[in-house]
């Protein structure tokens, strides 16, 4: 089955890697649709998967790498029911009527995949860590890598989602109509959660985790393959393409964040800005209220389409924020709401929103970061400095750290004026 002259080398080879990416969540739907056993079936996949970054290189790319994943993963799942004395009838009329070969059917299961990896009764970082593993082809050393945990401690977890969706008796089906909404909205906001944790990292030394919000993006088109009159689908690619325009300009060669403001846009990757934009065209006028995604999307593009920082449509930012207070309110949104109000109407109009928000954020960095911004901008560089200090001090992420320090630095000799 292999590629023999024309097969390409695995190794260093991203065409590759990225087929198995997207081929790993079909393979996993197939076997379990053909099984019906989710489990067994992911731990297979994950095990061809690993054959496959061993021959592959050795042997080039095989003619039909699916049919090749779904006959490894096969022979694998045949073995391993092999060693269960109670399941061998099972599996001898199950492996029996298997297809081999290159006749594998051509439906595509990722997004009943995806669905299951993301299924309510799974908390957020266990739902993270099974879309990486059975939709985003990752070994559980990779996933464990990007977390900061051991490699133990990921299996772990994963193996955890697996029971839980065993026990709770989800089943490998497209859920109904009635229930198809809010799983595609958990679906989403998994992936979301895992750009965001690529764009701004939580902890450690680097702002960003590239390969996190790349994994993200191909998700992301992935649903909107499958889910292309999806409005919010579609519109949280268009989001995640806007921010990751500016992600040339966002770090210093040395590691340092540049914000927004000072950003050379000249450095924009104006290829995504071009394909975000279009995307969240195509959602206008696609009936009903506008969702999370779209609004996010919109406030995106309002700032990637403004050439310089100067000439930022604040106004139109702060009224779009107000309707995202409505669509998804949380004390977050109110605090970037705050920002923008500052901007289009003068520091002393965003104070009201912060105050009300102490009770809700208390000591919070962010909170201290956006009072030390405001404060700076009414002119008063001894309470700027103060937040900026308390800010850097609840940072958890050192990148983020240092530019509060700078800030907070650049203020002191204005503060004895």
């Amino acid at each position: 089955m292999a590629g023999g002259r024309g097969g390409r080398a695995l190794s260093s080879d991203p065409v590759a890697e990225g087929l198995l990416r997207d081929l790993a969540p079909q393979v996993v739907g197939i076997l379990t649709r053909r099984s019906g056993d989710f489990t067994a079936a992911e731990d297979a996949v994950q095990e061809a998967l690993v054959a496959a970054h061993t021959t592959w290189p050795r042997d080039g790319i095989p003619d039909h790498p699916r049919a090749w994943l779904v006959t490894t993963a096969t022979r694998r799942l045949v073995d391993e029911q092999r060693s269960a004395a109670a399941r061998r009838r099972r599996e001898r009329e199950w492996a029996a009527n298997q297809p081999g070969g290159a006749e594998v059917a051509q439906h595509d299961d990722s997004l009943t995949v995806l669905l299951m990896c993301c299924h309510p009764v799974l908390p957020s970082a266990s739902a993270v860590a099974l879309t990486l593993r059975a939709v985003g082809g990752l070994t559980t050393a990779e996933i464990a890598t990007a977390h900061l945990v051991p490699e133990s401690t990921m299996a772990q977890r994963i193996s955890r989602a697996k029971r839980t969706l065993r026990e709770s008796g989800a089943t490998f089906e497209l859920p109904a109509t009635h229930e198809l909404g809010e799983r595609v909205r958990r679906a989403l906001a998994v992936v979301y959660l895992l750009y965001n944790e690529g764009y701004a990292a939580s902890s450690g030394a680097r702002l960003t985790r590239t390969d996190r919000s790349a994994e993200a993006i191909r998700l992301g088109r992935l649903v909107h393959r499958v889910l292309p009159d999806d409005p919010e689908a579609t519109s949280l690619l268009a989001l995640m393409l806007l921010l990751d325009a500016r992600r040339p300009a966002r770090v210093t060669a040395s590691g340092d964040l540049v914000t927004l403001a000072e950003q050379d846009r000249s450095l924009w990757d104006q290829a995504m800005v071009a394909e975000g934009t279009a995307l969240l065209h195509s959602t206008i006028g696609a009936g009903g209220r506008a969702g999370e995604y779209q609004v996010q999307a919109a406030i995106a593009a309002v700032h990637d389409r403004s050439p310089t920082a100067a000439d930022t449509d604040w106004p139109q930012v702060l009224a779009l924020y107000g309707l995202l207070e409505e669509v998804a309110p949380s004390p977050f949104v109110t605090l970037a709401r705050a920002v923008a109000l500052a901007e289009a109407e003068g520091p002393d109009a965003a104070g009201p929103v912060l105050d009300g928000l102490d009770a809700v954020l208390g000591d919070h960095q962010r909170l201290h970061a956006v009072r030390g911004h405001v404060a700076q901008l009414r002119g008063d560089p001894a309470e700027a400095r103060r937040h900026y200090l308390a800010a850097a001090a609840r940072a958890t992420n050192l990148a983020e750290q240092r530019h509060l320090t700078r800030l907070a630095a650049g203020l002191s000799g204005l503060s004895d004026l």
